[in-house]
Parts: structure tokens; C-alpha cells; sequence
């Protein structure tokens, strides 16, 4: 099980996965996204800023309202987002409201949770619930097993 990315695709991941290693150099939860034309073009990126106590301060998120404030609506639903993790449900549904198209994650949210509890980590404030759950019907592809390990790195870090 798992989503086999192509060469393009696998270049706009490790781009997550650099963002996410900013941010928790940065003092932040290791995220980090990308957004991508239809064309293939690099449209914004971003990484986790909620060090500063702003939990809402997700890549996902800041995608989200710089598309619907950038973006034409066709080109939203053109688009794709790729991401270190699966959206949690805030994410999800700016994405959704905002017209986004595809999403591309490594880790899901089910994964991360389980992880983080071998871990001894404490659950998040609000429940991880898939992406189509939220917004169903919108194309979603992952995990990238290729790239679990090292994402799975950098939580442990974290």
C-alpha cells in the first residue's frame, strides 16, 4: 500500500521534506509543503511557524489563503499540493474551501499519530482524520514509503 511518485514529483517531495527539516531547526513541528502549477511550476512553498504559539500557523494552511488570493479558481483545482504529512482536519478544509486540487502527502495522518504514541508523545488537541473524510471526492495520493524514514527521523527529533 502506498503511492509510487514519478521522478517530478519525487523532486517537489524532497522539497517538503527540506521545509520540514527548516522548520525544526527553526524550533517548529517538522512540516513542510509545496504548491504546484499544472504546468509543473513551483507556485509558493512553506514550512510549520507555530513556535510562536500560533497553531494555525500550518504550510497547508498558508498554501490555502495564498492560492485564494493568487490563484484563479481553475487553477486552483489544476493544482497540487505536496506535503511532508496528510492535512489534519483545519488543512483539510481550507483546501477544500478554497477550491485546491490534488495532494500528494508522505506520511498519513494515521501513521504520524501511531508513530508519535511509540514515541510517548501526547495526541494533538484535535483528532487526525483523512483528507477525504473532509473534503471527499478530491484526489488524494500517498504515503511515499520512499521517503517515510526520513520523516520519520525528524519526529523523532522533534
Amino acid at each position: 500500500m502506498g503511492y509510487e511518485p514519478t521522478a517530478e514529483e519525487l523532486v517537489h517531495l524532497n522539497r517538503c521534506v527540506e521545509l520540514a527539516a527548516e522548520a525544526l531547526d527553526a524550533g517548529d513541528e517538522p512540516f513542510g509543503s509545496v504548491l504546484v502549477a499544472a504546468s509543473g511550476k513551483v507556485l509558493f512553498a512553506d514550512r510549520n511557524r507555530t513556535a510562536d504559539g500560533d497553531q494555525t500557523r500550518h504550510p497547508e494552511f498558508e498554501i490555502a489563503r495564498w492560492a485564494a488570493s493568487n490563484m484563479a479558481e481553475d487553477e486552483r483545482a489544476a493544482a497540487t499540493v505536496f506535503t511532508s504529512g496528510e492535512h489534519c482536519p483545519m488543512c483539510s478544509a481550507a483546501h477544500g474551501w478554497v477550491g485546491l486540487g490534488r495532494i500528494v502527502y508522505i506520511m498519513s495522518s494515521r501513521q504520524l499519530t501511531e508513530f508519535r504514541a511509540g514515541l510517548g508523545s501526547e495526541p494533538g488537541p484535535v483528532n487526525a482524520i483523512p483528507i477525504q473524510d473532509v473534503v471527499p471526492g478530491l484526489r488524494v495520493d500517498g504515503p511515499v514509503a520512499a521517503l517515510e524514514a526520513t520523516m520519520r527521523e525528524l519526529h523523532t527529533r522533534a
